[in-house]
């Protein structure tokens, strides 16, 4: 799909409320903003249909058409065809004399549309989704100037402004060089006009030899006295030339300096930020933005520096056309040299990847990724449409190829369909190619360094093509490398990769060698990335609090301290993250908290996005918590003994001693145990949990989760059920007025049956199934929960039959 998803007012709300609402507030933008919303329109697209048809574009559904898919043609000729339908029905409307006129106006578009899009529907859906897309982040943007975050827009806007003010300057600039240029010209060209009558003049003087001398002294005179005057002019008059041609050298030279600076700006800066947000939203960060304002500035740049190098060329053509003994050569040639620096250094760094590939690349599996070519459209690259070829480097050879060493056809492996042609999109003006189904087929490691695994060897994708622009005036050899890419062969290696490339991502600095990041880090630093990683995994805007940081702190580095300035400046190193096990464990800090986070992601989300989960808590941190509250009270915290577990803590009576109270801990639930029955129904099942902690009814908290009640018998048959219990607690703590407690069959397994934690004040329990810690193996009973769900699942005759024989 498209990239950029203009959400239509059906999707966007109540038809009635946002009747027209975008292109109402589109009207209201104001300044640059306004200015981008025009250059919207034209003959492509005219302003007047997204006027009189604004109702009906907003309802449409744009983005249900898939711009890759061929086959989805279909969808876009309706829509084609409903939208000239709607602009000539509109056009039948008109009457009176304005209307006559609109009437003709609007069934010319029509055609016009018609015959444009015809024959490519799908270009018609894509020039108006980019069109609304931004429309809306145009309009977004302005209202967010009066929201909190208005100091960073002002920022930004100013910043804006700055370089819209500059490309102001460089065209003012621009014009008044070109003006000089011309004048010189002129100038010049009346120069040749008079240098040709003194040569006419010293002709008619040598031509004198051969007449009388009476003759020869009569005309002589006025030739030597006409002569000396052309010759004065042309001596004063080539003085001058020589002065504009300094003068205009001059200019070129302030208007190169101005060019580079606002270059800096915009590659050096915006565009080097754009990347870094682009590496950002690899760990979860926000999406880096469209790329929209920097195609227009960088081919604004385009623009302003090909006027001037034509202009320099002309100035050297002219200098060729009359040399005229001076330093201006040295300064074209100058001049010359440094504009082609500059438009060189503005083409190879706007060749960008816009969709990286993924950064975790499994071998023998689909992929895309797509390039982008900022001014391809500007310096008319699409004329003659470039190809685009990847290839897969090692570190070592990423390293070998910034420092200009020859690398040619070196690589680390094969891709497949690793070649594609550029294509331009006239509507939005992009020369981009697009890889949509390449293939890793195999890969070369090299030999790895000291304790590093292979999910720590990265590699990069190449992407490189070459170019002509100004009629093969310039030939262009470009290359861009993807961020770095960990090649995996299994499954099992995923978890290792992600924390390479979350490493990479947060602590990756612009402009380093490949792919250098620092061994230790912060932990402070670490925190914004695990937060930032967490609620773009977990999908929710519930992050990480300075409670659950200061509790990974005290797992990564075995602390007890609770005070989360003791870590502010602590630092992290790469080994104590994923390399070394945690204390009397073997998984690692990430393995547990990438565990942690995709047990989350697929079976708590709603309840972590509820504040139901308390998660990151120790067992002893929920015994102190629990104890306080009345019996029945239960947190759910992440397990600290395995990946991927989370357990439930409760507090009730000591069966062993009568008035004494203890918590007691089920063994952890994993992803395994919610797919045979979710966490809510788990916790419905249990009669006596009663409140989540610290005085929340659970009914209240998960009753919106629960499995709806089975229907009744149908021919005969009743559908099984699986429901868990804990055997000591089958009756104990019920509440008997609770609604919709089920009660439970004999028969039916428990998938876990727990057992008090044993914390050396209570005396050890000697059930064989309890683990070393005192809680039930959750593992030994879920093989006898699948054996009778199984049985429940026969038909009732089949089992009596069987039962009977």
């Amino acid at each position: 799909m498209d990239r950029e998803a203009a959400l239509s007012p059906r999707q966007a709300g109540g038809k009635g409320e946002v009747k027209m609402a975008v292109w109402i507030q589109a009207q209201q933008l104001q300044g640059d903003a306004l200015h981008q919303m025009q250059s919207l329109y034209g003959q492509h697209f005219p302003i007047e249909v997204r006027h009189y048809l604004a109702q009906w574009i907003e309802g449409q559904l744009w983005d249900a058409v898939d711009l890759e898919n061929p086959q989805e043609e279909f969808k876009a000729k309706r829509l084609l065809d409903s939208l000239i339908q709607e602009l000539q029905k509109k056009a039948d409307h008109q009457v009176g004399e304005d209307g006559f006129l609109l009437k003709i106006k609007l069934g010319h578009y029509a055609t016009q549309l018609k015959n444009t899009y015809d024959c490519c529907p799908l270009e018609l859906v894509r020039c108006i989704r980019h069109i609304l897309y931004t429309e809306q982040r145009l309009v977004r943007e302005a209202t967010n100037s009066s929201s909190p975050v208005s100091g960073l827009m002002d920022s930004m806007s100013q910043k804006y402004q700055q370089i819209n003010q500059l490309f102001d300057e460089l065209r003012v600039m621009t014009q008044d060089t070109e003006n000089d240029l011309r004048k010189l010209q002129h100038n010049q060209e009346y120069f040749i006009i008079q240098y040709q009558e003194s040569l006419r003049i010293q002709a008619q003087l040598s031509s004198l030899a051969s007449l009388p001398p009476a003759d020869r002294q009569l005309r002589e005179p006025a030739l030597l006295s006409k002569r000396a005057t052309v010759e004065g002019w042309l001596t004063r008059e080539a003085n001058t030339l020589q002065k504009y041609r300094l003068d205009l050298a001059e200019k070129h030279q302030k208007t190169l300096v101005m060019l580079r600076k606002q270059q800096t700006v915009i590659l050096d800066d915006e565009l080097i930020q754009w990347k870094r947000r682009q590496q950002l939203a690899g760990n979860g960060g926000p999406a880096e933005g469209g790329l929209d304002i920097l195609q227009s500035w960088c081919e604004k740049l385009a623009e302003t520096i090909w006027q001037n190098r034509q202009q320099i060329r002309r100035a050297e053509h002219l200098r060729q056309q009359l040399p005229i003994p001076g330093p201006i050569e040295e300064l074209l040639t100058e001049l010359n040299s440094t504009i082609t620096d500059i438009i060189s250094s503005l083409v190879t760094s706007t060749f960008i990847i816009e969709k990286q590939p993924p950064q975790v690349l499994k071998t023998q599996t689909k992929f895309a990724a797509t390039v982008r070519l900022l001014v391809g459209g500007k310096l008319n690259v699409h004329m003659n449409p470039p190809q685009v070829k990847a290839t897969i480097i090692s570190e070592g050879q990423a390293k070998a190829l910034l420092k200009n060493e020859n690398t040619r056809n070196d690589c680390s492996g094969e891709i497949l369909n690793n070649n594609c042609v550029m294509e331009y999109h006239q509507t939005t003006g992009t020369l981009s190619a697009h890889f949509r189904n390449m293939s890793l087929k195999r890969i070369k490691r090299s030999d790895r360094r000291g304790a590093e695994s292979v999910t720590e060897e990265k590699f990069t994708i190449l992407f490189e093509s070459q170019f002509s622009v100004g009629g093969n005036e310039l030939v262009f050899q470009v290359k861009t490398l993807s961020l770095p890419v960990v090649v995996i062969v299994h499954g099992s290696q995923d978890n290792n990769a992600t924390a390479t490339v979350l490493w990479d991502n947060a602590f990756a600095e612009p402009g380093r060698v490949p792919f250098i990041v620092p061994d230790k880090v912060l932990w402070s630093q670490l925190c914004e990335a695990l937060n930032m990683k967490y609620k773009a995994e977990v999908q929710s805007t519930r992050g990480l609090s300075e409670e659950n940081l200061v509790f990974l702190a005290q797992k990564a580095f075995s602390s007890s301290s609770i005070n989360p300035e003791d870590y502010r400046n602590i630092a992290m190193t790469w080994s104590q993250f994923n390399r070394e096990s945690l204390q009397m464990r073997n998984f690692t800090f990430w393995q547990w908290f990438d565990g942690v986070m995709e047990l989350t992601k697929k079976h708590l989300k709603p309840h972590w996005n509820d504040g139901a989960i308390l998660g990151f808590v120790n067992k002893h941190q929920a015994q102190d918590m629990l104890m306080s509250k009345p019996n029945g009270t239960f947190l759910l915290r992440f397990s600290d003994s395995e990946i991927g577990g989370v357990t439930i803590a409760w507090v009730a009576e000591n069966p062993n001693k009568a008035g004494e109270r203890m918590v007691w801990n089920l063994m952890p639930y994993t992803s395994k145990d919610f797919s045979i029955r979710s966490l809510a129904d788990r916790i419905s099942d249990l009669n006596h949990l009663l409140y989540l902690y610290p005085d929340r009814p659970k009914d209240e908290v998960f009753s919106k989760y629960y499995t709806p009640p089975l229907s009744k018998a149908v021919d005969g048959y009743v559908k099984p059920q699986i429901k868990q219990v804990v055997p000591e607690f089958t009756t104990a703590n019920a509440d008997p007025t609770a609604v919709g407690n089920p009660t439970y069959m004999d028969h039916a397994a428990s998938p876990a049956v727990p057992h008090p934690h044993n914390y050396g004040i209570y005396p050890p329990m000697s059930d064989p199934m309890l683990d070393t810690d005192g809680d039930f193996d959750l593992d030994d009973t879920m093989d006898v929960a699948r054996h009778v769900e199984e049985l429940l699942r026969r038909p009732m005759e089949s089992q009596w039959s069987g039962q009977q024989s």
